[in-house]
């Protein structure tokens, strides 16, 4: 096993690598970058750029210092800004020099690389703090919504999938199914805004917030009325999730049961005078929950890095996919490579303890003999 995991350890590497560099180049050739941004705003002004260069003075001097936190992006010359007609060249070349675009596509890739690997990750443009602090800070209302789902469903879908399993064809799977293949249909996005029209103050009723985590007045309540209003807050985009989530998981754990109830262990079991439910729980369960116990990792890391983005913008929690959303509008490189680097790094991590739990479940699994 060890062997394995120093495989699976070393691979990550180069995998790690491809994904950056293909994401670095998507990115450069993707229309609207800071300086494009930078020269709308100046030109937005109608002021005299020249002006600002030397002068360190108004609305471009905040732009500068904004720009000057990056330099590893993005670099091309003036006459690729259709914006920049009638603006001077030095203006152009200043704003290139201070986002580092002065220097070739691929010295800025490798010094990025270089950076991260010693964990320095940036400033953001526009937030002037540090991508890790702002990841730091974003953390916990992510982290609230992907365990709260991941446990939820889990409760909820794995006991609906056996129970279905058991009564396979009754009249309870039949609606069940239904209810479960509407809930797949519906985008959680889209149900999340239906239950904003009908709970939240849209047209009909007005019993949850609309926004946040917490209310404002948080730091008056006591602790059992700030729990109270922390589940308050989740309960809709909780519900949103969940309702999209659990159905996959409900089909998976019914589908894994009924193959294993109609395997021939179990037909000696009952034979041999087992009770149902320690056939099911002593013999079936272990061997079905296998494939559905070892997706929680990469259950948890979907609902946690892409599943809540739409969810956080909805209901305006200031998370890590509303972190994601507004940098990709504004074009804050350093958040979108520092974040995509730090994810993509936890995502390859726990697809290896994904691995590992099928041996904690069963240990007759050897990956041993197995190659990467």
């Amino acid at each position: 096993m060890l062997a394995y995991i120093v495989r699976r350890l070393l691979l990550i590497i180069p995998t790690l690598f491809g994904i950056m560099a293909l994401n670095f180049l998507i990115v450069q050739l993707a229309p609207g970058g800071p300086i494009e941004q930078v020269i709308a705003k100046v030109q937005g002004m109608g002021a005299d750029p020249t002006s600002r260069i030397g002068g360190g003075g108004g609305d471009f001097q905040s732009a500068q210092d904004a720009t000057a936190a990056q330099g590893e992006l993005n670099g091309v010359g003036s006459s690729r800004y259709p914006g920049a007609r009638g603006l001077p060249p030095e203006f152009i070349k200043e704003l290139e020099k201070q986002f580092g675009f002065d220097k070739p596509l691929h010295e800025r890739f490798f010094l990025m690389i270089r950076d991260y690997l010693h964990l320095d990750f940036g400033k953001s443009f526009f937030r002037d703090t540090s991508v890790i602090d702002l990841i730091i800070s974003k953390m916990p209302v992510s982290i609230s919504l992907g365990l709260w789902t991941t446990l939820i469903s889990y409760l909820v879908s794995i006991p609906l999938g056996i129970r279905k399993a058991v009564r396979d064809g009754s009249r309870f799977d039949m609606w069940t199914s239904g209810v479960i293949v509407v809930g797949y249909a519906i985008p959680s996005f889209l149900f999340a805004v239906l239950l904003i029209v009908i709970f939240a103050g849209g047209r009909y009723l007005d019993w949850f917030p609309l926004r946040g985590l917490l209310s404002d007045n948080w730091r008056e309540l006591s602790w059992p009325a700030l729990i109270g209003d922390y589940f308050w807050h989740l309960a809709l985009p909780l519900t949103a999730l969940i309702v999209s989530s659990f159905a996959t998981l409900t089909m998976l754990t019914k589908n894994s049961f009924l193959d294993e109830i109609s395997k021939q262990y179990v037909i000696t079991a009952r034979a041999k005078g087992l009770t149902e439910s320690r056939v099911l729980y002593g013999h079936v369960f272990r061997n079905a929950m296998l494939i559905v116990i070892a997706g929680m990792p990469g259950a948890l890391i979907s609902i946690l890095f892409t599943g809540a983005m739409l969810i956080e913008v909805i209901f305006s929690l200031d998370g890590l996919g509303l972190l994601g959303y507004e940098a990709a509008l504004t074009r804050d490189y350093p958040v979108i490579f520092g974040t995509l680097f730090i994810f993509t790094f936890l995502g390859l991590i726990l697809n290896l303890i994904g691995d590992l739990t099928y041996v904690l479940v069963d240990p007759r699994i050897d990956f041993e003999a197995r190659t990467v």
